[in-house]
């Protein structure tokens, strides 16, 4: 583990543990925050019971359909806005303001669109994460020196070969960012809409627990969600390292 890595990893036990200690001694009031502890034992009696990992199973079907989703038409609109100059000008305020808009609004409409199934979760999620892809994106591609733009011009490269050769290396910090802010934005519509509006999933099942004064189950349930969005953004932290160790070598 890098010094880095240890740092992180001090300052988040050490939080858990002033928490725990906190909770422990009367200092946080047991109806509102429970020792983390505690919250551990919830998270594993969520893991125990066969509906709630069902209910666990539906959300991160989800919102892997709305990353990939976003991902796809992020990207290829991020492309198509980059090579269109004068459409990106027009439209670089709304993207800027674009999280100003509450999306769940739309969720009706989508219900009409879609029918009462997990598409209408799924266009939420899509929304949330759609946009800060495109972003990403835009920013990594105009980010690619001049140079390289006309070495590969120089050297006639293919369209795939230009994409293969300059752009994912030039831009890859970019557009990683943009795939791990859609893995958090995914999780932030889905989950949002199933605490409010849905019938099934995580946050179906939290706000359940939260309704039940159910606090060991609802903050199980919140660290097993911090818990699997670490790891994705951890995976693709991983990933990334790998991918700039080799370009390096």
């Amino acid at each position: 583990m890098t010094h880095a890595g240890l740092i992180r990893l001090a300052l988040i036990l050490g939080a858990l543990a002033l928490l725990e200690w906190a909770c422990r001694y009367g200092f946080v009031s047991r109806e509102a925050v429970i020792p983390p502890t505690v919250m551990l034992q919830g998270a594993g009696r969520a893991l125990a019971s066969e509906e709630t990992r069902g209910e666990i199973l539906w959300t991160l079907q989800n919102v892997a359909l709305s990353l990939v989703l976003s991902l796809i038409v992020g990207s290829g609109a991020g492309l198509l806005l980059h090579k269109a100059t004068r459409l990106r000008r027009a439209l670089d305020p709304l993207l800027a303001s674009y999280y100003a808009v509450p999306t769940f609004v739309f969720y009706p409409l989508f219900i009409v669109l879609f029918g009462l199934n997990r598409w209408p979760l799924i266009a939420i999620g899509f929304l949330f994460a759609v946009v800060a892809v495109i972003i990403n994106t835009l920013d990594g591609l105009a980010r690619i020196p001049r140079a390289f733009v006309r070495t590969a011009a120089v050297m006639r490269l293919t369209p795939a070969q230009y994409a293969v050769h300059i752009i994912l290396p030039a831009a890859a910090p970019w557009l990683f960012t943009g795939a791990k802010f859609a893995v958090a934005y995914s999780f932030i519509g889905v989950i949002a809409g199933e605490f409010v509006v849905s019938g099934a999933g995580m946050g179906h099942a939290i706000a359940f627990a939260y309704n039940s004064f159910d606090n060991r189950m609802m903050y199980g349930l919140i660290v097993l969600l911090f818990a699997i969005v670490g790891s994705i953004n951890m995976l693709f932290w991983s990933f990334e390292r790998r991918l700039y160790a080799r370009a390096g070598r």
